[in-house]
């Protein structure tokens, strides 16, 4: 089935990988920033309605979570409202919505992987707006919205995994928390998932999109040096209450996949998802 996609947020990381992974099988129409300020209720307005998709996704984002506690009105604006207008353009000419959130929507305390009918306990700005966000992703009658966590990989690595791998690679000593759990997200994987979704219409609604399985940061940090060959690597083992962070983060966010997994969509374990990330970089490396 091939399908119209409008991609809003294509600059970004997952929006990148979004746009290069989709064009191949699908028609798709890709607004970066430059291109489409999602703040402007006027100018999504008229985006939608003159491109007409089938599917719209949006991969805009304010993920600076610290920052969010500054410029609180800036991170609302575009986890919010924007998905707000978004939802409300879909509605109006029948097209599919689908929107990203966070695992920051959990407060972290808790010993197992939470689900989607888990209640949700934000805490700090970032997380109250993605929330916000995807309460206003249901004004779209047909709306998928999809939790990630720890995205990383694509043309555009800027994560929290590719800033560790970059420093192991480099020889720096890297610090990583040894008591925050996560269920890591590989762009690849999570474009798979999404493409999944929408083309084999499953029950529209909210879903855990990350891969299968868990880990701590420091964990992560010691398997990517392993895979990088480059098990002596200088990592710091640290704790999250000795990093100073000004906004808290969930603890142990790791996120279940089994309602995706029931539709037929099995996202590959965060292990085999970091090792075809590292080969990419390696294919990358070597061609430049």
């Amino acid at each position: 089935m091939k399908l119209l996609v409008l991609v809003i947020g294509a600059g970004g990381q997952l929006g990148e990988a979004m746009t290069s992974q989709l064009e191949p099988r699908h028609e798709v129409v890709a607004l970066g920033r430059q291109e489409l300020d999602v703040t402007s209720a006027d100018a999504v307005n008229s985006a939608v309605a003159s491109v007409c998709p089938d599917v719209i996704v949006n991969c805009a984002a304010y993920t600076d979570v610290d920052g969010a506690e500054d410029h609180p009105l800036d991170a609302l604006d575009v986890n919010a409202w924007a998905v707000r207008t978004l939802a409300r353009a879909a509605a109006e000419i029948d097209a599919t919505l689908v929107h990203f959130s966070t695992d920051f929507v959990f407060d972290g305390a808790t010993d197992r992987p939470y689900n989607e009918h888990d209640p949700t306990n934000p805490r700090g700005t970032y997380a109250v707006t993605k929330l916000l966000g995807e309460w206003f992703a249901t004004d779209a009658p047909r709306h998928y919205v999809l939790r990630v966590e720890s995205l990383f990989g694509g043309p555009r690595a800027k994560s929290s995994v590719d800033r560790i791998l970059n420093g192991i690679l480099s020889g720096a000593e890297v610090r990583a928390f040894a008591d925050r759990t996560v269920s890591p997200s590989y762009v690849d994987d999570v474009v798979m998932a999404t493409s999944a979704l929408v083309t084999r219409r499953c029950p529209y609604g909210l879903y855990h999109c990350v891969n299968s399985g868990w880990t701590n940061w420091a964990e992560l940090a010691h398997e990517l040096a392993a895979m990088a060959g480059r098990p002596d690597a200088p990592i710091s083992e640290v704790a999250m209450a000795d990093a100073g962070l000004p906004t808290p983060r969930p603890q142990f966010a790791a996120l279940s996949n089994a309602k995706l997994e029931s539709m037929g969509i099995v996202l590959p374990a965060w292990q085999d998802a970091l090792g075809r990330y590292v080969t990419s970089r390696r294919e990358l490396d070597a061609s430049v």
